[in-house]
C-alpha cells in the first residue's frame, strides 16, 4: 500500500534516477571498450554535427581492413590545401581512424585537408608492417589527395602515442618512404603528441607484442635515427603522462639538437596520455595548449613555397607554457 501511495512526481523521481544510473553505467562500459569513439560522438554533438568539414574520400590502400583512410577538407576550401596525415594510437593493438574525425573538426576548418590514416592492427602489424603501411598511406596522399583540393607538396605528419612513433619514425628513417618511392625530405614537418621514442629495451606487452621479435631492437627506436637535415619537429607531451613518459620527447629532442636539427619538445604542464588527445575534442578543447602549439608550428611549416633547406630545418619553438 504505501508503495502506491508514492504519487506521480515519487514514480517521476524514481524513472529519472533509475534512467541516470542506466545512462552511467552505458557510458561508462562504451568509455571502456571504445573511448575514442565515444569522445568523438560528444565532440560531434557539441559542435553542432560536421558542417565545417566536407568528407572527400574514404578508401583502402591495401587488402586489410585497418589499411584505409579517411580525408576531410574544410565546407568551403577554396585552393590546394596544406595536407596533415593524422595517424591513430592506441598501443599497436587498436585504433580505428573513423573514430578521430574530431581531429579533422580541429584542424580543416582553420585551412588544412586532413586525412586520417590507419594501419594494420595486432600481430599483422608487427613491426616493421605498421611502417610499411604508414608510407603506404601517405604513397596514396601523394596520389590522390590533390584531386580532392590537398597539396601534396605540403605534408605534415601527426600522430598520438603509437601513432607518433609511426610518425617519427617515417620522418626520419628514409628507408620506409623510399620503398613507396617518396622522399621523407619532402615532409614539412612531423607533429608528436605524447610520443614513444625511445623504450628499448621492451618492458610492456604492448612493446613486446609489436617489436620483440626484431632483429636489431635498437633500430625500431626513433632515437636511433636521428638526422641534422630532418624535417621539423614539434613533440609535444603531457607532464602527467604515466603510459609514455615525457623523457620520450625530451631524449629526442635532444638527440636532434646535438645532430644539428634544433628541436623543442614542448612540455604541458598536469596533462596525462589520454588528456593529450582528449584536448582535440569537446568539451576538453577548453584547454587550448595542445591545439595552439600544433596550429602554431602547422603555420610555420606549410607556408606555400618550396619545403625548407636542410640547413633552415630546425623545428621551430613553439611554445605552451603551463597553466
Amino acid at each position: 500500500m504505501a508503495i502506491l501511495q508514492i504519487g506521480w512526481l515519487g514514480w517521476t523521481a524514481v524513472t529519472l534516477l533509475l534512467l541516470a544510473v542506466l545512462g552511467f553505467v552505458a557510458l561508462r562500459h562504451a568509455m571502456e571498450t571504445n573511448a575514442v569513439a565515444v569522445l568523438d560522438s560528444a565532440d560531434k554533438l557539441l559542435r553542432g554535427g560536421d558542417g565545417a568539414i566536407r568528407q572527400v574520400a574514404a578508401e583502402r590502400y591495401g587488402d586489410d581492413a585497418s589499411q584505409k583512410v579517411e580525408m576531410f577538407v574544410p565546407a568551403d576550401a577554396r585552393a590546394p590545401l596544406p595536407i596533415v596525415v593524422f595517424i591513430p594510437g592506441g598501443s599497436w593493438r587498436s585504433g580505428d581512424p573513423h573514430d578521430y574525425r574530431f581531429i579533422a573538426r580541429a584542424l580543416a576548418p582553420r585551412g588544412y585537408a586532413v586525412v586520417l590514416a590507419g594501419y594494420r592492427l595486432g600481430p599483422k602489424g608487427r613491426f616493421p608492417a605498421m611502417l610499411e603501411d604508414g608510407a603506404s598511406a601517405l604513397r596514396w596522399v601523394a596520389d590522390h589527395a590533390r584531386a580532392r583540393g590537398g597539396d601534396p607538396d605540403r605534408i605534415v605528419l601527426m600522430g598520438h602515442s603509437a601513432g607518433a612513433y609511426n610518425a617519427a619514425m617515417l620522418a626520419l628513417d628514409r628507408r620506409w618512404l623510399a620503398h613507396r618511392r617518396l622522399s621523407a625530405d619532402a615532409l614539412r614537418g612531423m607533429i608528436g603528441l605524447s610520443g614513444p621514442y625511445d623504450f628499448y629495451p621492451f618492458d610492456d606487452p604492448a612493446t613486446i607484442d609489436a617489436f620483440g621479435h626484431a632483429a636489431n631492437p635498437e633500430d625500431t627506436q626513433p632515437i636511433a635515427h636521428v638526422r641534422g637535415d630532418a624535417p621539423p619537429l614539434l613533440l609535444v607531451h603531457g607532464s602527467t603522462d604515466t603510459r609514455v613518459r615525457p623523457r620520450n620527447s625530451v631524449a629526442l629532442a635532444r638527440a636532434l639538437t646535438a645532430a644539428g636539427a634544433p628541436t623543442h619538445a614542448v612540455l604541458l604542464k598536469d596533462v596525462s596520455h589520454e588528456g593529450m588527445i582528449m584536448a582535440f575534442a569537446r568539451p576538453f578543447s577548453r584547454d587550448p595548449r595542445a591545439l595552439d602549439a600544433v596550429t602554431g608550428f602547422l603555420a610555420q611549416v606549410t607556408r606555400p613555397g618550396p619545403s625548407p633547406a636542410a640547413s633552415s630545418a630546425a623545428s621551430p619553438a613553439v611554445q605552451a607554457p603551463g597553466r
